[in-house]
């Protein structure tokens, strides 16, 4: 019995999507020629229509039935075909075969697989490790690396396990884990995760977590769980799909022993099938994912916009999702005696040659607005961690931060211009203090800076009845100063992958349905475990799209109210499409009791039914929200 069904499923499976369509086309022409009597064949052409259409359905209703006694809507589909043929309503058993293989196909074409991005994420796993060994230096897999073993690391390098480092300083670019673009200067004592990347200085490590307890591989599991733990909707004609046969055959078999009528009895059969009741949600969800599509929007994951239009709360990364992710010159503040395009002339120039972000921000700002080249500086030199000293027109100049003005004796700065830079790092800036020779002359504050159409947007989103939320893994006073420009009140700042998706977890628990907005591959478990996950499609990570059941194409995030508002009007167009086909099914099956209908007329109604409910849907293609 088993290798049976097994080689029945295999023939139900063979030629998928492609061989589905053939079928339609050809069961669709055999009815036009049944109907109207085109050809002149030795058998009615509907019969064509019950074996491409039909034969199908049936044979899926068994396997369900056999192996897991799972009554569906193509349970009563089938009594219905089987008692059509069995009293010569040829025509109505093809219609109605033909019409529910329609509903199954555009359901198929709407419900898309999510690919796994887990794979991906496999491939970012460190795969060789430097392990120091007295002074001898040994290249070995990095899942031989043993808590306590001295590790190191070069420029450009993948740390190969979590750990402290021992000697040396850097900067670290943990994008991966954190999200944020903008490195992170490391010295002795400082924890470092596997998965990130060593930008500038060579360091030496001592391993703290390895193997599967290191961080990248934390956070492969975590996306492992979270996407295995998110539940799949089920179609309504489905859920509904027991209590309708029960009612279909009741009715059907009382009336079979009322009147002695077995015509009547089919004709209850033929109209109380769920046409339009499959066709409501499949059609609707397609259409509202075309006019998604015309907005930017690519939905991966067929019932993403069913579960999108129940969301309470939207959880936002934020850069690269409300902020653009590129640091920006906010400020260009010089000590008195000095002028603000002098302090501007001599850093862009001292960073001219460095390959730090920050440098080549200012450099590019520079640019940007004073619309000429820096100055090429000379003996320039590079100091991980802290910034970098050159000479510009013969000058000795010094762009850095804290540390490497502290360095220098002579250079002290006052408490006008410490209060001032205070102002700006409470802010969540980044300062880079510029001196020339033995004086410090000024600072320049960096940030990220809010995407223009991210104040108005969330504005919108609180109006749909949606509460945003800020997880970052920025500093709190950076996630701060960002949310206060936008209004937003629930902030989470310093966040791991593993905190953001606590974070949802835990909003889940109290009943809040959440969407969450990302770009990284930080966000990737977050992205899974949301009810509903939207990565950034143009500047986002491979891997948060393959997370995500919708990626915004064109980063437009001013259309995400759409979306939801979207979302939201696709369900009222699901709920009155459901209300209409089980209406007009009362009114049939009331009309078949009474002898009034009869099955081939009734699969007509019926199938009317079907394409007032396809045309219903068809108006969310252009629907907007006025």
């Amino acid at each position: 019995m088993k290798k049976t069904i097994e080689k029945a499923e295999y023939l139900l499976e063979l030629g998928g999507t492609k061989r589905d369509i053939i079928f339609l086309i050809i069961s669709g022409a055999a009815l036009i020629i049944s109907i109207f009597n085109l050809i002149t064949l030795p058998f009615d052409a509907a019969w064509i229509a019950i074996l491409f259409c039909g034969i199908p359905i049936i044979m899926e209703a068994i396997i369900g039935l056999i192996t897991a006694f799972d009554i569906k809507a193509d349970v009563l589909v089938s009594i219905a075909l089987i008692a059509s043929v069995c009293i010569g309503e040829d025509f109505a058993a093809g219609e109605v075969a033909f019409i529910m293989q329609l509903g199954a196909l555009l359901e198929d074409l709407t419900v898309a697989k999510a690919r796994e991005g887990i794979e991906k994420l496999v491939h970012l796993t460190p795969q060789n490790a430097r392990l120091i060994s007295g002074d001898k230096e040994t290249i070995i897999p990095a899942e031989q690396v043993k808590i306590g073993d001295m590790v190191r690391v070069l420029p450009g390098e993948t740390v190969p396990v979590d750990g402290i480092i021992i000697s040396g300083q850097t900067s670290i670019n943990q994008a991966v884990m954190t999200g944020e673009s903008l490195p992170v200067d490391k010295t002795i004592g400082d924890e470092v995760f596997s998965g990130t990347v060593n930008q500038f200085g060579a360091f030496a490590m001592k391993a703290t977590k390895v193997g599967e307890d290191s961080s990248i591989q934390r956070m492969i599991r975590l996306v492992q769980s979270a996407d295995a733990g998110k539940a799949k909707i089920v179609s309504l004609s489905d859920r509904w799909a027991t209590w309708i046969v029960v009612a279909a055959l009741t009715a059907a078999s009382l009336t079979w022993l009322i009147t002695g009528e077995i015509i009547r009895a089919v004709t209850i059969l033929v109209v109380f099938c769920p046409c339009a009741l499959v066709l409501a949600t499949p059609t609707a969800i397609m259409a509202a994912i075309g006019n998604g599509t015309k907005h930017g929007f690519l939905v991966r994951e067929g019932d993403a916009l069913e579960r999108l239009a129940r969301v309470s709360k939207i959880t936002f990364d934020k850069t690269g999702t409300l902020t653009y992710g590129i640091p920006e010159v906010v400020a260009v503040k010089p000590s008195p005696g000095f002028g603000r395009e002098e302090v501007y002339d001599y850093a862009a120039a001292c960073e001219s040659l460095s390959e730090h972000p920050l440098g080549k921000a200012i450099v590019r700002c520079y640019k940007e607005e004073s619309g000429k080249q820096p100055i090429l500086a000379e003996n320039f030199k590079m100091i991980p961690g802290e910034g970098v000293i050159a000479d510009v027109k013969g000058e000795k100049v010094i762009a850095g931060n804290l540390k490497l003005i502290s360095k220098n004796e002579k250079l002290q700065l006052s408490y006008d211009m410490t209060a001032e830079a205070g102002k700006y790092l409470r802010e969540g800036s980044t300062i880079t203090y510029i001196a020339l020779n033995d004086e410090i002359i000024g600072f320049i504050a960096l940030s990220d800076t809010i995407r223009e159409e991210s104040s108005q947007m969330i504005s919108k989103l609180m109006d749909l009845g949606v509460e945003p939320v800020l997880l970052t893994g920025d500093n709190q006073n950076a996630a701060e100063a960002i949310a206060k420009q936008l209004g937003i009140k629930d902030i989470h700042a310093g966040c791991m992958p593993e905190d953001k998706l606590n974070c949802i977890d835990s909003y889940q628990k109290n009943g809040c349905e959440v969407c969450m907005i990302g770009d990284g591959i930080n966000d990737a478990p977050a992205l899974k475990k949301a009810n509903v996950g939207i990565a950034m499609g143009g500047i986002g990570s491979d891997i948060a799209v393959d997370a995500a059941d919708i990626a915004l194409v064109d980063d437009e995030v001013k259309e995400l109210p759409h979306l939801i508002a979207l979302s939201k009007r696709m369900m009222t167009t699901i709920k009155i499409n459901l209300s209409f086909s089980m209406g007009l099914n009362f009114i049939a099956i009331t009309l078949a009791m009474t002898g009034l209908l009869g099955p081939v007329v009734g699969a007509l109604v019926h199938n009317a039914g079907s394409v007032l409910v396809i045309i219903n849907s068809a108006l969310l293609l252009k629907w907007r929200k006025k």
